[in-house]
């Protein structure tokens, strides 16, 4: 019977290797994407509930490097290097993301800001070099959760940026 199949949408080939995560954030992506790419604001609310962050060098630039370190709630530090190998403002960053410039289990990831009426919807799409390193990640590190939570911590960081910005501050 011709024309009786249905195509279904290919998957992409790293679907069984990444984690997206989407957020609408109540701002404009020039202000959102500002939040995301200057240190100052970077370390008000980066990382997940309970963690904070000690920059130890930042250069927001194609090929420059963010090298800090997070620090959970219990205490325990981790060493994180961050380069960026694309940048659109205020549209979209690319980055490669690890403990350290050489580390063999670094991935990639690609936030996208597009405007969503007043708002900006980020879209955050991350693929490891393995399954398995995704599935670690994930059921090891909670990656969903604290990606989730770092999505948060940045929308109410922006909210009181707008607000001061309305309050004329």
């Amino acid at each position: 019977m011709a024309g009786a199949e249905r195509e279904t949408p290919a998957k992409p080939a790293t679907a069984d290797r990444e984690i997206v995560i989407s957020r609408v954030i109540d701002a404009p992506p020039e202000l959102v994407f500002e939040a995301f790419t200057e240190v100052r604001h970077l370390s008000r609310w980066w990382g997940p509930e309970g963690f904070s962050t000690t920059t130890r060098s930042f250069e927001f630039r194609v090929g420059g490097e963010w090298d800090f370190v997070m620090h959970g709630p219990d205490g325990t530090n981790y060493s994180e290097w961050i380069t960026w190998t694309e940048i659109v403002p205020p549209q979209r960053i690319a980055l490669l993301h690890g403990e350290s410039r050489d580390d063999p289990n670094a991935f990639e990831s690609t936030l996208a800001f597009a405007p969503d009426g007043a708002a900006t919807r980020i879209v955050m799409r991350t693929v490891f070099p393995t399954r398995e390193l995704r599935d670690q990640a994930v059921e090891k590190y909670h990656a969903i959760e604290g990606g989730e939570q770092t999505l948060s911590n940045l929308a109410a960081y922006v909210a009181e940026l707008t607000q001061r910005q309305e309050e004329g501050r």
